[in-house]
């Protein structure tokens, strides 16, 4: 009878454990959605930005630049520190910031202080992201509900990026552009009184060491790198600007390679990303983000130039890919990815992408039934596909990493959606400009047939080792 009554104990205890798991969940989630809303929903509150702020053309790029520099070029230094000072406390102090920064923009008085709250938003991003990641990866060590919570963090990541441009639309079309950056505070808010359900962790960093050869050269190489790629669309790339911001990049990247090999405490511990699948995971994923973004862009342009929808009514189109993200993370990988390969979800994943993407490419100014033939269902397949291979390729970038390593692995993956996302953008826009959007969008397909390839060369055939605890 006290043994029945211990084991019932026992399984109450664990039934509370798992509980308090999926709360953590939901704060992770939230964390995520912002990170990866504030990358668009600036975009379309652009011209009121300007407007009521008095920006010039250029200053109103920065709105947009200044936080992509910030997220991208931080983000290994943000890993790192994630690593040594705690995860669950670098994401608190990450979230704190990052909704305090958010709503400086939103109170901005001119463009210094717009883009100054940018920067800082992009700076808390870069903390908070690969801390949340590595908090989710220590968090969900069975595979059934590894599979289950990679997939809500999956489809975050997916949707986010459409919910920014609809959320963006809404806001400055029926409230002010401000609530564009103040909608942080009451999504921080919500995550804040869940922190208590947050995995707490030890630091597990070097005795504290921090790489500072390694992070200059990061932080450099990364941010020369993203801006680079982005002035190349305006400017073309034969810019002397652009020429020497990506040639200094490949200096100071190859540097930072040489430096981490010789390091006692890598910022980046090489072992994160040789590994063949790892490695595979973050190239997959890398060429993937730089085929999407493109068609992102094209959705959003033919939408409102073509078609004469409002904003709002743009992002309302985008939501169909939206709700083909939501399913393919949450009701194909988040189910499939304990019991099968990531390959086996990410290879079809890609194919899929790359069929929608060759299905919008045949779309023209006066083609008929544009919505029933063309949008709707391309971005449906993309939508599904996106999520099928976000889920799975997140898991298999952190997978079997240690726990000193789980903050690098993180912020190498975030990084390399957002290298990835601005080469696609800058290469997307090039291509458009000289031999318009069919032609951009049959180059964005074959990037990610070329994404198809390398994952299923590199990508092993068994499902995703969970994390070294030990």
């Amino acid at each position: 009878m006290q043994q029945q009554t211990q084991q019932e104990q026992d399984g109450a205890a664990e039934a509370r454990r798992r509980g308090r798991r999926w709360w953590a969940l939901l704060v992770i989630a939230l964390a995520q959605l912002m990170i990866v809303l504030d990358g668009t929903i600036v975009n379309i509150a652009l011209p009121s930005m300007q407007a009521d702020l008095g920006m010039s053309d250029a200053d109103r790029q920065w709105a947009i630049t200044a936080y992509a520099l910030a997220f991208g070029g931080l983000l290994l230094l943000g890993g790192r520190i994630s690593g040594i000072f705690g995860h669950r406390r670098t994401f608190l102090v990450s979230l704190i910031g990052f909704a305090g920064a958010s709503a400086l923009g939103g109170a901005a008085t001119g463009a210094p202080m717009l883009v100054g709250a940018r920067v800082l938003q992009g700076a808390f991003a870069a903390g908070m992201a690969p801390a949340a990641l590595s908090l989710l990866i220590l968090t969900f060590t069975d595979p059934h509900d590894r599979g289950r919570a990679f997939g809500v963090y999956g489809a975050m990541g997916a949707a986010g990026s459409g919910v920014g441009l609809l959320a963006g639309g809404v806001l400055t079309e029926f409230l002010d552009w401000r609530w564009c950056l103040w909608a942080n505070v009451p999504i921080a808010a919500v995550a804040l009184l869940g922190l208590p359900f947050v995995h707490r962790d030890e630091p597990a960093g070097g005795a504290g060491r921090l790489d500072v050869p390694g992070a200059l050269l990061s932080v450099s190489g990364l941010a020369a790198l993203v801006y680079g790629f982005g002035e190349a669309g305006p400017r073309g790339w034969d810019d002397p600007l652009v020429v020497a911001m990506l040639a200094a990049s490949v200096l100071l990247l190859a540097l930072f390679v040489v430096a981490e090999s010789r390091a006692k405490d890598p910022l980046l511990p090489l072992r994160v990303i040789v590994d063949r699948v790892r490695g595979g995971a973050v190239l997959t994923t890398t060429l993937m983000m730089a085929a999407l973004f493109g068609c992102f862009l094209f959705l959003s342009y033919y939408a409102q130039t073509v078609l004469g929808y409002t904003p709002v009514e743009a992002g309302l189109t985008v939501m169909v890919l939206v709700a083909g993200s939501l399913t393919g993370s949450l009701l194909i990988a988040a189910r499939l990815l304990s019991r099968v390969s990531a390959r086996t979800l990410i290879v079809p994943g890609l194919l899929a992408m790359a069929a929608g993407l060759l299905l919008l490419s045949r779309l023209e100014a006066d083609s008929e039934h544009v919505l029933a033939l063309y949008l709707v269902p391309a971005q449906l397949v993309i939508g599904v596909g996106l999520g099928v291979v976000l889920t799975a390729a997140t898991s298999l970038a952190t997978a079997g990493v240690q726990v000193a390593d789980t903050g690098s692995a993180s912020a190498t993956f975030n990084a390399a959606q957002q290298v990835g996302g601005a080469l696609g953008t800058a290469l997307f826009n090039t291509v458009a400009v000289v031999s318009g959007f069919g032609p951009a969008l049959l180059v964005s397909a074959g990037i990610m047939l070329a994404a198809a390839l390398v994952a299923a060369l590199l990508l092993g055939a068994r499902a995703a080792d969970p994390p070294q605890l030990s």
